[in-house]
């Protein structure tokens, strides 16, 4: 990670927004920036976490989604919807996985143009390890007070509903 900047460079957004004449624009703007960089400052932590666990946070969601699931195993393309990822993301993050030996691809019970997708024990024993460490020092030291965090998730479903993003 660089050393802070002496100025807030969003904060700077906002003002150069404003000098345009964009007045209407400015605080969105500013707040959207916003958004998209801390979303790069906690990736960033996250991947710096699961770097001793030879995973990108991608190919964590994959191994974590298949180890809250009750069979630890689901269908390639349900695993992709829930991630809500292009199918060609999921098929990339699951051959380096299948490589590392943390999933396997099975055939369909019922459905030969299906494929499932199962957790390994090896898998299952990342994903625990995995979690924990992202637990203890990313999301339980998250930087953000717990009344935040309640007007995040509020605020961030809000929009992510109004966007189309699931329905209540």
């Amino acid at each position: 990670m660089h050393p802070p900047l002496a100025k807030d460079p969003i904060a700077e957004i906002q003002k150069n927004w404003q000098r345009q004449g964009w007045h209407a624009a400015a605080a969105p703007a500013a707040a959207v920036t916003a958004i998209m960089r801390t979303q790069q400052i906690l990736l960033g932590r996250a991947q710096e976490i699961l770097k001793p666990f030879n995973l990108t946070f991608a190919r964590y969601e994959v191994i974590s989604l298949l180890s809250f699931s009750r069979e630890k195993r689901m269908p390639m393309n349900k695993a992709s919807k829930l991630l809500q990822v292009h199918p060609t993301s999921i098929t990339n993050a699951v051959d380096r996985l299948e490589a590392a030996g943390l999933v396997q691809r099975q055939p369909h019970d019922s459905d030969r143009r299906a494929m499932l997708l199962a957790l390994t024990p090896e898998g299952k024993r990342v994903a625990e390890q995995a979690t924990q460490a992202l637990n203890e020092q990313l999301f339980e030291r998250s930087g953000f007070g717990d009344q935040e965090i309640m007007d995040l998730n509020a605020i961030l479903a809000n929009f992510r509903q109004r966007a189309g993003d699931f329905t209540p």
